[in-house]
């Protein structure tokens, strides 16, 4: 028994001791990204290349993901407001839910899915097909070259993700709640007005998802970086990102709400 308490310390202590050393080495890896940006100045074409690649395929995803989540707030929303009598507060109960809460969490998780994961694999792969060290046998820096654009275009698309998830959630209300069921429509609009700050809720909601696509790009490119450089190792990475992006994200909004709200 004794051997066995002294076995998992071991374990746990060996787990500790990687994850420190994990989080010291990505806030270095971030460190090295960011002073390897300035080169991107003189070639916005890597930028963009890698902002189609994250943001522009992920559009169909976020935009579909957006109209469906608007439309079953729709429908929960009104059958829980028609009991209180106050079914014209469904405008309101909708875009609060998606700019507050709903819009920047699901367009991250979406994202880390989609374009996170896609990210990790693509680099992991330079990585086992050793593309990486030919870049530095050849003077390419690849950190500059690979790294940070990848990371910069994750920072910058999932905000106008976030933007359209929350946009096409209110168009998903609005079919429900005024098409489908029946309610005015200038109460609907009106109502969501009224409540809606664009302060506190929509520029609230925009920072959320900038931190977020900080969080899940820097995961990305890390994870990628440091995968083992064969099958199983691009896999288990790949795997890692999407885990640890969901984990993350969700422990970031709660931090994130706790000081906004």
């Amino acid at each position: 028994m004794f051997k066995n308490l002294l076995e998992t310390l071991r374990k746990l202590g060996n787990l500790t001791t990687e994850g420190i050393w994990k989080l010291g080495f990505a806030s270095r890896f971030l460190l090295a990204i960011i002073m390897q940006s300035g080169s991107l100045i003189l070639r916005p074409h890597l930028i963009i290349r890698e902002i189609f690649f994250s943001g522009v395929l992920s559009l169909v995803i976020i935009i579909v993901s957006g109209l469906f989540v608007g439309m079953v707030l729709g429908l929960q929303g009104y059958t829980t407001l028609v009991r209180f009598g106050s079914a014209e507060a469904l405008g309101s109960l909708v875009a609060l839910s998606l700019l507050r809460e709903l819009g920047p969490v699901l367009a991250a998780l979406l994202f880390a899915s989609r374009s996170g994961s896609a990210m990790t694999a693509e680099i992991g792969l330079m990585k086992a097909t050793e593309q990486l060290d030919a870049m530095a046998v050849m003077a390419v820096n690849p950190m500059a070259r690979i790294i940070a654009p990848r990371f910069w275009a994750g920072v910058l698309s999932l905000p106008v993700l976030t933007a359209l998830f929350n946009v096409m959630g209110i168009i998903g209300g609005y079919y429900i709640g005024v098409i489908m069921i029946g309610l005015d429509e200038g109460a609907y609009w009106s109502q969501m007005q009224s409540a809606v700050d664009f302060h506190d809720d929509v520029v609230n909601g925009l920072i959320k998802s900038v931190f977020f696509g900080i969080a899940v790009s820097l995961i990305a490119v890390f994870e990628g970086y440091d995968a083992e450089p064969t099958a199983a190792g691009v896999s288990s990475a790949t795997t890692r990102t999407v885990v640890t992006s969901a984990l993350v994200i969700l422990a970031m909004d709660f931090v994130l709400t706790a000081f906004m709200f």
